[in-house]
């Protein structure tokens, strides 16, 4: 089975970020002879603070995704939050992402499987591998051609996650593609006084710890400027290190 890459800033931030990183990741591609998906938030509606940048909203960066696409022609992945998101947004992407805290939202699973694209459902923080074997039937049932799950670790306590990657082979055995998210899993949550911490110093070791449990894709956050991004830049990594990172992965 061929490895499944996917990488991108948290959130839409402007034009500009997202050429620079379809811009890298297209190099990569010709490079290393992949194929890693885009991904970029158009709104992040859970973050910590009211006061948190949340994005662009969605007409406008399902838009500036679809430009991406028509100039850089890379695959796109996105999240939604609500049923009615998904309809349109599956107009534009590939893959519809499923936030790790809504996994269990039926109504959500079923729309996102009803647009005929691939569905990716992240792991909830409080759930074990084991668990996604119900995420991943509500697709199903509901008519998905194909379905992803991804590990971002557990929450065993305050501001801090923890990844059992026993949860990776686990979800193998329901998900022919497990995809383990290097960056969300080295987050702090809610541990940089009203907004997110994290550790990005961790991310390729999580991502070939991954790689020895088995799973079969990584989900990477990269932004050229990861102190100053709008959304959860102590986890993400610098799109510098990506292709070294990827490269390991080969």
């Amino acid at each position: 089975m061929n490895t499944t890459f996917i990488a991108g800033p948290c959130v839409i931030e402007s034009a500009e970020l997202l050429d620079t990183v379809a811009a890298r990741l297209t190099e990569i591609n010709r490079r290393l002879g992949v194929q890693i998906i885009f991904k970029a938030s158009f709104d992040k509606a859970n973050r910590t603070s009211i006061r948190s940048y949340r994005g662009v909203g969605m007409e406008k960066g399902l838009q500036m995704l679809a430009d991406v696409r028509s100039k850089w022609g890379l695959r796109l992945l996105t999240d939604i939050h609500e049923s009615w998101q998904a309809a349109p947004v599956g107009e534009v992407v590939d893959v519809i992402q499923i936030p790790a805290f809504l996994c269990r939202q039926t109504d959500l699973l079923v729309a996102a499987a009803k647009t005929g694209r691939t569905v990716n459902i992240k792991k909830a923080q409080f759930l074990s591998g084991e668990d996604m074997r119900y995420p991943y039937e509500k697709a199903c049932d509901a008519g998905a051609a194909d379905v992803w799950l991804t590990e971002r670790g557990n929450s065993f306590g305050y501001n801090n996650l923890v990844v059992d990657f026993r949860n990776i082979p686990d979800m193998l055995r329901i998900a022919p593609t497990v995809v383990m998210d290097c960056t969300h899993s080295v987050q702090r949550p809610g541990a940089a006084g009203g907004k997110t911490g994290g550790n990005r110093e961790f991310v390729p070791a999580m991502a070939l710890a991954a790689k020895a449990f088995g799973a079969n894709g990584y989900f990477f956050e990269v932004h050229p400027d990861p102190d100053h991004a709008l959304s959860d830049g102590p986890n993400m990594l610098n799109l510098n290190d990506l292709e070294g990172v990827v490269k390991s992965l080969l």
